[in-house]
């Protein structure tokens, strides 16, 4: 049955209030003038306590990522191996006089975690899951006028090991005041959906549920406008109900896609005679799709895979504080490959993502938990289920399902409940609840199980998607494994590679032995791993091996691959010094790997021709050459001139090689179709490093105190030919309008700290993190290193 739907961002956040400007709603930033305390001080929520000597920040704030690497702490390698512990917040704060008649809420979009609240030394309560958004009503304890209001938050992630990836630490993402009426419309009420759309027309039906304080004598208004502000359609009904349905009809709609990610605007408004006592915008999306067990998966009626990646939520050397820019230059870099969609592994995202993957155009399959009630690691969740899981995923289906990216629910992933029968009625009690909330979307499990005959989430019956964790050898076959059901696979590949490195051969695929420790046969003593696709961990595949599968199969509706990007903690082998994941198609820094360009050519029609590796090697070493390429029939290649042959792809490949014994010059080579050119590329043989390379990728930033520049930084010879083994130790200085923020170079073995002003370079890249600061103005960033020119680069911080 063909699902059809229209989703709004989250209904966290209210614009709304009186036509008078004294009574409108306001809802403000809670980031600013902030102080922390790395420790326990079981005295620090009292609203006298002296402060004075905590660290004055700006939120969010993750105080892990400040730290150093060690194999030593409780955290363990599974998380990166950097400190956790407990830590406080406080902050002073003015409520004008104003506003003593309104409600004040505050809304924390994540701390990670057992975090609890006080105000003005009133206990509000406790929330166990890091990743949850939740709201406190602050209104029964606060001061008006001139008089100080403290809030305090402590943060407990002692509880060491509690997660098999990096988590972080603190008050990682946004925190928000919002001032109302106190007769408002509550946080999450609404749920707006298209029951009818297509090209021509679109039925929006909004259902929003009120509290029985607000009467009969009120009226609910609701509009919808145009990417231009223009209303195009709006309704008001009288309030004689707790549950108001409204429907408005819009003709001719523009089709929310993940390549027209085209938004409306939803608009509700609480009445009272004349009066506008309440109101709130969310920006809205129209679109449908459907899921069919023989042709896949259709968006707008239109048939296409769905060609995701997995994400952990950190952002490299930023660490999990959420910053807007540091997500959408992530999604970026992953939707230029080719990439459609983001499965939020493996816990709720930050609103940020979401609200990215709306406007960009990017299918998001939502996921809640890693665990159920059998745990993981010593100290995760499992802990929590039994008195949190309901209310946890009850918020997170409300949060997010008026997102239009959101197109699937996932209630676990790789859950151990799936071999034994509590995975049935877990299952069952997981689906109903989503349900309840959202009758829309299909919800399914990530299994690692893939006999249907055993698997017990999957013999509940609820699932309405079998989401399957590698196993690709099942996947041909999936049609008479689970007759009439529907296939998305949930995570695929496990690849492994460390950019820039290349040992040959290259034509014969390795696997992680299975104990996940034991150094790879005939590996490397640094732990770097091949950038030719042919490692994988013993579980999964290199990339072409699964894609190949999933590509010929139209039953077969897409993946999402393990990992988009590198991530802090889980690094396989768990040897160290290795202290982060492999899995990526881009490295921690954001340096894409070879295979990025293998995905770019299948995924994307632009023209596609990538060719590996480097060209410095030994004299008369032997070198695997490959080339990946789309658009064309064939590829020949030149070393220094002279051809070294044509080579065409032969059934399903997707790459082809050569093999050379190398010497120094210029390798090249030259795509064709239907015996034109279609690209050109080579690589060159590198002198001596000579100067340092700075490149921005924006060198306009906004001066609002978290706007981003990354600065790729690398070494040339004298004739400006990169060099790719560069690993110089480079210092940076930044003035003016800005801060150095962090530093990577993309090694999962470099335990250089990433909050610093220095930072070895890696296989030739480094990488320095800017951030602006609140007044506009010019940023100065300079680079040195022993022996080398040094670089200068200029920023614009701009209003």
């Amino acid at each position: 049955m063909r699902l059809r739907y229209l989703y709004t961002l989250c209904l966290v956040f209210f614009t709304a209030g009186f036509v008078s400007a004294q009574n409108i709603r306001k809802t403000e930033s809670f980031n600013a003038g902030w102080k922390f305390f790395l420790g326990d001080d079981s005295v620090a929520n009292a609203i006298k306590y002296d402060d004075s000597h905590w660290r004055k920040l700006d939120l969010p704030h993750d105080w892990s990522i400040e730290g150093k690497f060690d194999s030593k702490n409780p955290s363990t390698q599974a998380e990166g191996g950097l400190p956790a512990g407990i830590g406080w917040y406080r902050k002073n704060f003015l409520i004008p006089a104003s506003s003593k008649a309104k409600t004040i809420l505050i809304d924390f979009d994540g701390v990670f975690h057992n975090s609890e609240v006080w105000i003005n030394g009133h206990y509000l309560g406790k929330r166990p899951n890091g990743y949850i958004s939740f709201r406190y009503d602050l209104t029964p304890y606060l001061q008006f006028g001139t008089q100080q209001n403290v809030i305090a938050v402590r943060v407990d992630n002692s509880d060491q090991p509690n997660s098999r990836w990096y988590t972080g630490s603190g008050i990682y993402r946004n925190v928000w005041l919002t001032t109302v009426n106190k007769i408002h419309l509550p946080q999450w009420s609404s749920f707006i959906t298209t029951p009818q759309v297509d090209h021509q027309n679109a039925e929006i039906s909004i259902r929003t549920v009120l509290p029985g304080s607000i009467n009969s004598g009120f009226k609910l208004k609701a509009s919808v406008l145009d990417d231009q502000v223009k209303v195009v359609g709006s309704v008001i009904t009288p309030i004689t109900d707790t549950v108001i349905q409204q429907s408005i009809r819009l003709s001719n709609p523009q089709l929310w896609s993940v390549k027209h990610p085209y938004l409306y605007k939803v608009k509700l408004q609480l009445i009272a005679g004349n009066r506008v006592i309440d109101d709130y915008t969310t920006t809205t999306g129209i679109r449908y799709f459907n899921f069919d067990a023989d042709k896949g998966f259709s968006l707008n009626g239109e048939p296409m895979k769905i060609l995701g990646v997995c994400l952990h939520h950190d952002q490299g050397a930023l660490g999990t504080a959420v910053n807007t820019r540091a997500i959408e230059r992530q999604l970026q870099i992953l939707k230029d490959m080719g990439c459609n969609a983001i499965r939020t592994s493996h816990n709720p995202p930050a609103p940020e993502l979401l609200d990215l993957c709306d406007k960009m155009g990017l299918l998001v399959m939502d996921e809640a938990f890693d665990m159920w009630k059998k745990k993981k690691s010593k100290h995760d969740y499992h802990e929590d289920w039994d008195e949190w899981h309901v209310k946890d995923l009850q918020d997170q289906v409300l949060r997010d399902r008026n997102h239009p990216s959101i197109f699937a629910w996932s209630i676990g992933n790789e859950i151990r409940e799936q071999f034994d029968s509590t995975g049935v009625s877990i299952g069952r009690e997981l689906v109903n609840i989503v349900k309840q909330l959202d009758n829309t979307r299909p919800v399914t499990s990530a299994l690692s199980d893939a006999d249907p005959k055993k698997n017990f989430i999957y013999q509940s019956g609820a699932l309405d998607l079998v989401g399957l964790n590698y196993h690709q050898e099942v996947y041909a076959d999936f049609q008479k494994n689970y007759p009439g059901q529907k296939f998305i696979g949930t995570e695929n590949m496990s690849a492994l590679a460390t950019r820039g490195h290349y040992d040959m051969p290259s034509d014969s695929i390795r696997r992680w032995p299975k104990d996940g420790k034991t150094p790879l046969k005939d590996g490397n003593a640094d732990f770097t791993v091949s950038s030719y696709d042919n490692v994988s961990a013993y579980w999964g595949s290199t990339h072409e091996e699964t894609w190949k599968i999933i590509k010929k199969h139209d039953f077969l509706s897409g993946l999402f691959v393990w990992t988009g990007f590198d991530y802090i903690g889980e690094p396989t082998p768990y040897l160290w010094p290795a202290r982060s994941s492999y899995f990526g198609i881009v490295d921690l820094a954001g340096f894409p790997k070879d295979v990025y360009y293998m995905y770019q050519s299948e995924w994307t029609t632009k023209p596609v021709l990538h060719l590996l590796p480097h060209w410095n090697w030994k004299p008369g070493q032997i070198i695997d050459v490959w080339a990946y390429y789309n658009n064309a029939d064939e590829v020949e290649a030149f070393l220094n001139g002279k051809s070294i042959g044509v080579r065409k792809k032969i059934g399903d490949d997707l790459h082809v090689m050569w093999r050379v014994k190398y010497e120094p010059g210029v390798l090249k080579a030259v795509s064709r179709r239907n015996g034109k050119v279609v690209m050109t590329t080579q690589v060159v043989t590198a002198g001596e490093p000579y100067k340092i390379q700075l490149k921005a990728d924006r060198d306009k930033i906004s001066a609002d105190g978290k706007d981003l520049s990354y600065i790729t930084v690398s070494v040339l010879d004298k004739n400006n030919v990169p060099v790719p083994d560069a690993n110089q130790l480079v210092k940076f200085k930044v003035s003016g309008q800005g801060i150095l923020k962090g530093v990577d170079n993309g090694s999962q073995t470099d335990l250089d700290p990433f909050v610093s002003d220095q930072h070895h370079l890696f296989n030739g890249l480094g990488l320095a993190i800017i951030r602006s600061k609140s007044v506009a103005g010019k940023i100065t960033v300079s680079a040195i290193a022993d022996g080398l020119q040094p670089a200068r680069l200029v920023i614009q911080a701009k209003r």
